[in-house]
């Protein structure tokens, strides 16, 4: 990687991530172990499971989420994408299905309300995330979309929320992801982080595009 783009996290940032994070889990203890049965008694399957993505300086990590899909997933996907060309042109433009035949029914409300994501505050002990950052990608976008951006993206922790999440999400082109998250990079802070945060959840709660 990119000497010039081998930024360290403040020490600051990384006692706020593990604060923060485990006090997310002390408080949503309740919540997490009705998701998790909820998940168990509705779909085949476990409840949480991990997708490699790629971390900072390029290290892959196992990412954790609440299981969001039918078990033969990738099957539905390669059916779709070959019986329905806009479904194909929707996918390769932001890798995103609004009427994804993947996901489950408790799925859907997760990924609306963004609780498929709260077993990524164990990555953030773990040190694999940040509570504030870049998205975590999979190498195959890096390649296709980031290119010779992805040392500087890389340079740093991902994150579970960041500028794309109070952006649009999933209404955002993969391209405006990018620079996104290149933009985030470039201007980070730990005031810029507390704005992010504190602007998430108003973001959550209007669900704009999630999916």
């Amino acid at each position: 990687m990119n000497r010039h783009y081998r930024i360290r996290h403040l020490p600051l940032k990384r006692i706020f991530d593990l604060l923060f994070s485990m006090m997310a889990l002390a408080v949503t203890l309740p919540l997490f172990l009705t998701i998790w049965a909820v998940i168990r008694v509705t779909s085949k399957g476990p409840a949480v499971f991990s997708h490699e993505r790629v971390g900072r300086g390029g290290e892959p990590f196992r990412c954790l989420k609440f299981r969001t899909m039918h078990a033969d997933a990738e099957t539905r996907l390669r059916a779709l994408l070959t019986q329905d060309p806009k479904a194909k042109i929707e996918w390769e433009k932001s890798r995103k299905l609004k009427n994804d035949p993947r996901v489950t029914p408790v799925g859907k409300f997760l990924r609306k309300t963004s609780l498929d994501e709260l077993p990524q505050f164990l990555n953030v002990l773990k040190g694999d995330l940040s509570v504030v950052g870049p998205r975590p990608v999979v190498q195959e976008e890096l390649l296709r979309y980031y290119r010779d951006k992805a040392p500087k993206i890389l340079s740093i922790r991902p994150g579970i929320t960041g500028l794309w999440q109070i952006s649009g999400r999933s209404n955002t082109s993969y391209r405006k992801r990018v620079e996104l998250d290149e933009r985030y990079v470039e201007n980070r802070s730990f005031a810029m982080d507390l704005k992010l945060v504190a602007k998430t959840v108003p973001a959550l709660i209007t669900r704009k595009g999630a999916y």
